[in-house]
C-alpha cells in the first residue's frame, strides 16, 4: 500500500525495548547493521541451481575420483595463495605494480598466524647497523604498522627507534582489508587451494574448494604464500619437510587486576606478553615437535592444547591473586611453525646471515630477532624453485637452512619476502618471463619505489 512504511524486525525489537517489553529479545540488537541489499528480504527462497555431479566412487581397489571438468572461476595475472603476512604483502605489491592480482585465503581474514594464530609480536623489525638501531622492515609491511599506529589501541612499541612492536589482531585485520582493497586486489576468502592446474610441466593455476563448489583459477604467475608450501609441493617442486613445535596461543583478560607476585610465588610466573590493551596479554604455547601435514595429528593437538589452556586458566583463577583473570579467547589457528621448505635457486644459511653477507640479487633485509643483532640481506634466489617455472614462494617456506628457519619464519621476514615475491611476479607478467629470468635491477628498482629497504 502506498505511503505505508515496512517495519523491520529491528524496528520491532527497538520498540519493545523502549516500551519496557521484550528486553530478552531486544538485547540481541548489539550493533548498528548496514542496510540490507536493495530488494533483499530475510528468509527469501533462492532458486537452487543444479550442477553436474562427479562423486568419488568406491571400488574394490579403494576410492576413485573420476575425471571431471572444472569451471574457471577467474583468470588473473598474479594469483597469490594464502593471505597471511607474506601473501598480504605479495598481493598488495603486485597490484600496486599494475597487474591483475587475485588473493585466495582459506579463512575469512588476512594475517594468518599473525592475526588468527594471535602471534601478535612482530619480531625482526630492526637490526644494529654501524652501531645504531635501524629499522629493516619498510615498504608495505611498515606501512601497515604505521597505519596501525594511527588507531587507538592497535599497536604498542612501534617507532623508528623501537624494535618489535605488538599489534591488536582485529585492528590488523581491518587495516589489511583496507590496504588490499585500495590496491585493487580481487579477494576470495573461504577458499582452500587443494591442487594445482598444470600446463605440461608448468603450473598455471590452482583448484579451489569452497562453499561454491570446486573451481579452477588460472594465472600467469603463482605466489605460494601458504606457509606450508602446499602449491609448490603439488606442482612437483623439490622441497624438504621438517618436524617442528606446534602450539596454540591464547589471551588472558584482567591481567592488570592480578597480583603477579603472589601468582609467581605459587609457580605461575607466566601471565603472557603485553598487547595494546593494558588488561590483556597473549600467552604462547610452544607445543611438541610434530608433523604439521598430518590432519590426525593436527586434530589431536588442537583438542589437547585447548584443554590444557582451559585447565591452566582455571588453576590461575583459583590462586590467591588470580581470581579476576579469565580466558579471553583461544586462537582459531594452531601455531604451526614450519613444515615444508622450498629447494630454491639459492639456499640462505645462518652463517651468511650472521656475517651480514651481501648478494647482487638482494630483495630485502631481515632484522634481528631480539632487535640487537646484525641485519641480513635476503637474496632473490630463495624465492625461486630450483627447476619449476611459473611460481614463486614467500614466507616461512622459502629456501633457508635449518638453522635460519627460526628467523625467516617470523612476521617481519615474511612481510619482506612477500613484498619481494609480489613485485617479482608483477615483473614476470609485464616482461613475459619466468621468475628465474627476472631482471634483478628492475626488481630492485620497483622494490625501492615501493619503499622497501635493500640495505
Amino acid at each position: 500500500m502506498a505511503g505505508v512504511r515496512r517495519v523491520s524486525r529491528r524496528d520491532v525489537l527497538r520498540g519493545m525495548a523502549v516500551a519496557g517489553l521484550g528486553a530478552p529479545l531486544a538485547r540481541w540488537v548489539v550493533a548498528e547493521e548496514r542496510p540490507a541489499q536493495a530488494g533483499a528480504r530475510e528468509l527469501e527462497p533462492v532458486p537452487v541451481s543444479s550442477r553436474p555431479r562427479y562423486p568419488a566412487i568406491r571400488t574394490s581397489e579403494g576410492v576413485v575420483q573420476p575425471q571431471r571438468p572444472l569451471p574457471v572461476l577467474e583468470e588473473t595475472d598474479v594469483l597469490v595463495v594464502g593471505g597471511g603476512a607474506a601473501g598480504f604483502a605479495a598481493a598488495v605489491a603486485a597490484a600496486r605494480a599494475g597487474v591483475r592480482t587475485t588473493l585466495i585465503e582459506r579463512y575469512g581474514y588476512f594475517g594468518g598466524l599473525w592475526t588468527g594464530g594471535m602471534v601478535l609480536l612482530v619480531m625482526g623489525t630492526h637490526a644494529v647497523v654501524q652501531g645504531k638501531l635501524q629499522k629493516t622492515l619498510r615498504g608495505i609491511g611498515d606501512e601497515l604498522l604505521a597505519r596501525l599506529s594511527k588507531l587507538d589501541g592497535a599497536i604498542v612499541n612501534y617507532g623508528e627507534d623501537r624494535a618489535n612492536p605488538t599489534v591488536d589482531p582485529e585492528a590488523t585485520k581491518i587495516v589489511m582489508d583496507e590496504m588490499v582493497s585500495e590496491a585493487g586486489v580481487r579477494v576470495l576468502f573461504h577458499s582452500w587451494a587443494t591442487d594445482v592446474v598444470m600446463d605440461g610441466e608448468r603450473p598455471c593455476g590452482v583448484v579451489v574448494d569452497g562453499k561454491s563448489g570446486r573451481h579452477a583459477i588460472l594465472a600467469k604467475i603463482l605466489v605460494d604464500a601458504t606457509g606450508d608450501g602446499d602449491i609448490f609441493a603439488a606442482a612437483g617442486a623439490e622441497h624438504e619437510q621438517r618436524l617442528h613445535a606446534i602450539g596454540l596461543v591464547h589471551r588472558l583478560g584482567n591481567v592488570d587486576r592480578a597480583d603477579r607476585e603472589r601468582l609467581k610465588s605459587a609457580g605461575f610466573g607466566n601471565l603472557g606478553s603485553i598487547t595494546p590493551h593494558p588488561s590483556v596479554t597473549w600467552v604462547n604455547l610452544r607445543g611438541p615437535s610434530s608433523n604439521a601435514l598430518d590432519v590426525r595429528e593436527l586434530t589431536r593437538l588442537e583438542i589437547q592444547h585447548r584443554r590444557a589452556i582451559w585447565e591452566r586458566v582455571q588453576a590461575l583463577r583459583k590462586q590467591p591473586g588470580g581470581e579476576a583473570l579469565f580466558l579471553l579467547d583461544i586462537a582459531p589457528q594452531l601455531g604451526v611453525r614450519i613444515s615444508r621448505t622450498l629447494v630454491g635457486m639459492k639456499q640462505l644459511t645462518r652463517t651468511e646471515a650472521r656475517e651480514s653477507r651481501t648478494f647482487p640479487d638482494t630483495i630485502g633485509v631481515g632484522g634481528a630477532d631480539a632487535g640487537r643483532g646484525p641485519q641480513w640481506p635476503i637474496p632473490y634466489g630463495v624465492l625461486v624453485p630450483k627447476r619449476l617455472d611459473g611460481l614463486l614462494a614467500a614466507g616461512r617456506c622459502v629456501c633457508v637452512d635449518e638453522k635460519l628457519i627460526e628467523s625467516m619464519r617470523l612476521i617481519a621476514a615474511c612481510l619482506v619476502t612477500g613484498h619481494a615475491a609480489g613485485a617479482a611476479a608483477a615483473l614476470c607478467v609485464q616482461d613475459r618471463c619466468e621468475p628465474r629470468h627476472v631482471d634483478i635491477g628492475r626488481l630492485q628498482g620497483l622494490l625501492r619505489q615501493q619503499g622497501a629497504y635493500l640495505g
